[in-house]
């Protein structure tokens, strides 16, 4: 063992761990920097060429956030109409190594959404509920080449080329925004719903199966067949279905997009929200998500229907640079236009980090929601969401400011009244995409559970502190 570990450092040492300001793949342009201070990437290389390397990621997002309540929100059992809040919204460790031309691993690790209340164990003390959450794997697959990017004899570059994986992943069906890079978001964090299996019938919007991915020239694509995480829900009398996918089918998944302008590196399956201006894209997509009897309902006492799930997705990113070359100005805008099919009046609640459970001494009405701030996140019907970002003229060499807006517009058959949401902040970088804080407030409609129409409205602040290397 002691053998082992000297290699493994001798190794480390006399390769060195290259600070690489190339994001890109090999025998692609390079861009520069937008910043000069930009920090890069963690590579060891094995070989002179970079050919065999093994890279490191580390990222982190700590939140701190004032939220208004919905009503009847108890706080570790404490009414409250509006709680201070602090946590980490995602910290990750990725490894990605290449120890051949042809074939690459990929894993990713950490933690999600802890905070003081949520994130660990139940009761108090040393587990108590905000303390010690389970690190887990979000990503874990192997990828070959079957016809690669970059010709193994030549190194020119192939236009149409094809990549086979398998394991726990994230190249997902449905949309852009479905395959997201969480650490190059515009705004402060996802919508959520452009997962919709999220932490259902998939872990963290990854399920395990086998996927395809690769470029027809200026086409990319990523299809999938999958194996969903086990969902057991019990549905109530009605025509209401609800999670189960008892008879175990495969989903199926895909995606593709037409690049226009310059293309995007797709090394892993993540795609940036914005490149601060150092490239110039225009990109439509279109994608799709489908599971056969992936829901259950209990039309009659005793007798159950199960239902398919569909979701389709199309949408538009364009990101260009405006004005001066010297200003380092752009604008950033991307919009989607979903449809999911979950069947007949299904509806799905979220609360991020959510603090709030249910004050049992309230008496007056509360939101069909839930409690905290949770809001009606998707369901069957259509969903159209479109964020912007301005990228301010230039005033410094390692900070820019970005003011962002979004809005998201849900018309779901289980609600009698369709969703406005907005969101509107800014992100202040420091060196590139290494360092970001941001500053976000969003505006979430509340619904009447008898009505199902909107009753009130309640809002959420959060300021993201983000380092990424």
């Amino acid at each position: 063992m002691k053998n082992i570990f000297f290699t493994l450092f001798c190794c480390c040492f006399c390769n060195g761990i290259i600070w690489s300001q190339d994001h890109v793949e090999k025998n692609e342009p390079k861009q520069e920097p937008l910043f000069k201070n930009s920090l890069g990437e963690m590579k060891i290389k094995f070989d002179e060429t970079g050919d065999k390397f093994l890279k490191f990621g580390v990222s982190s997002q700590v939140w701190f956030r004032s939220i208004e309540n919905n009503p009847g929100t108890a706080v570790n059992g404490v009414p409250q109409d509006h709680t201070i809040d602090a946590g980490v919204r995602r910290v990750r460790i990725t490894m990605q190594s290449q120890l051949s031309k042809g074939y690459s691993v990929f894993f990713q690790f950490g933690i999600n959404n802890q905070s003081f209340i949520s994130g660990g164990g139940s009761g108090t003390g040393a587990n108590g509920q905000g303390k010690k959450p389970g690190m887990f794997f979000m990503d874990a697959y192997n990828e070959l080449a079957i016809v690669p990017q970059t010709n193994f004899y030549t190194n020119e570059t192939n236009k149409y080329n094809l990549y086979i994986g398998a394991g726990l992943h994230s190249w997902n069906g449905i949309s852009r925004l479905s395959n997201a890079s969480t650490t190059k978001l515009l705004t402060a964090d996802l919508p959520v719903f452009n997962f919709p299996n999220i932490e259902i019938s998939d872990q963290f919007s990854r399920q395990f199966g086998i996927f395809l991915r690769g470029n027809l020239d200026r086409i990319n694509y990523r299809f999938s067949v999958n194996k969903p995480f086990a969902t057991d829900r019990k549905p109530e009398v009605g025509e209401v279905p609800v999670e189960n996918n008892g008879s175990g089918k495969l989903s199926y998944a895909g995606y593709a997009m037409y690049q226009f302008l310059d293309k995007e590196s797709t090394t892993t399956s993540f795609l940036p929200g914005t490149y601060l201006g150092s490239k110039s894209i225009f990109n439509i997509g279109a994608g799709f998500y489908t599971n056969k009897e992936a829901l259950l309902s209990q039309p009659e006492e005793g007798v159950f229907k199960t239902h398919d799930q569909l979701n389709l997705g199309i949408d538009a990113f364009v990101e260009v640079p405006i004005g001066a070359k010297e200003k380092e100005m752009s604008l950033s805008v991307y919009s989607v236009y979903y449809y999911n099919d979950f069947g007949k009046n299904n509806l799905r609640t979220n609360g991020i980090m959510n603090p709030g459970t249910a004050d049992t001494n309230y008496t007056e009405p509360v939101a069909a929601e839930g409690f905290g701030n949770a809001k009606y996140l998707t369901g069957t019907g259509s969903i159209w969401y479109t964020q912007a970002g301005f990228v301010l003229p230039n005033f410094s060499k390692t900070v820019k400011l970005q003011p962002f807006a979004a809005y998201h517009y849900k018309d779901l058959d289980g609600l009698n009244q369709a969703a406005h949401f907005y969101d509107i902040g800014a992100n202040l970088f420091v060196f590139s995409q290494n360092a970001k804080i941001a500053a976000q407030y969003s505006s979430r409609p509340l619904y009447d559970q008898t009505t199902k129409k909107v009753f009130d409205r309640k809002g959420e602040f959060i300021l993201s502190f983000q380092v990424a290397l």
